[in-house]
């Protein structure tokens, strides 16, 4: 609420700049009363919010808006549904948008594009180790089978040809899997 309705129509902190007021007659007013809570963009800003927008209800055509923006909100098929939203990367921004919000908002996108390709990138890392570690056990398992070895033992052999050949244990690993044609 912009304005205290049940007080006499007093100036609240979300009354906007230039909104007329019992208490602000000529309308806020940055010198006397500071700037506005803005509220539908700090609703924006958390986590989880996927739409936010503000309205008001002082006339029949703003009404007509906010139950276009209420039936919006709610709209299993709009693409602010938080369903379709996340999956598809969607960055919502609220409006009004100064100059300060968007640069701000921009920042933060850079930021979380930065710490997914970090994490991507993290992920194939892990899908190569796990990749690797898969190969590795399997010739261990070839030694198991063929050679009568104990865990253990192929373990250090696969570790001691590694060193001797001075190549990776997965390349050892690849080249005696395809000796046993595996």
């Amino acid at each position: 609420n912009a304005i205290y309705g049940m007080t006499g129509a007093q100036m609240a902190p979300t009354t906007l700049l230039g909104q007329n007021a019992s208490t602000a007659p000529g309308g806020r007013q940055v010198v006397n009363s500071g700037y506005p809570v803005k509220m539908a963009e700090l609703l924006a800003e958390l986590p989880g919010t996927v739409y936010s927008e503000r309205v008001t209800v002082n006339t029949p055509a703003n009404i007509i808006k906010a139950k276009k923006a209420i039936k919006k909100a709610f709209d299993p098929n709009n693409i602010l549904n938080p369903g379709k939203v996340i999956p598809s990367g969607v960055f919502v921004l609220a409006r009004p948008l100064g100059k300060t919000l968007f640069l701000k908002s921009l920042r933060l996108l850079e930021a979380f594009c930065s710490r997914i390709k970090g994490i991507q990138q993290q992920n194939q890392l892990l899908q190569q180790q796990i990749d690797e570690t898969r190969i590795i056990q399997r010739a261990k398992s070839v030694l198991i089978r063929y050679l009568s070895m104990t865990e253990a033992q192929a373990h250090k052999y696969l570790e001691k040809q590694a060193m001797d050949l001075r190549i990776t244990k997965l390349e050892v690993a690849k080249r005696l899997l395809s000796t046993y044609d595996y």
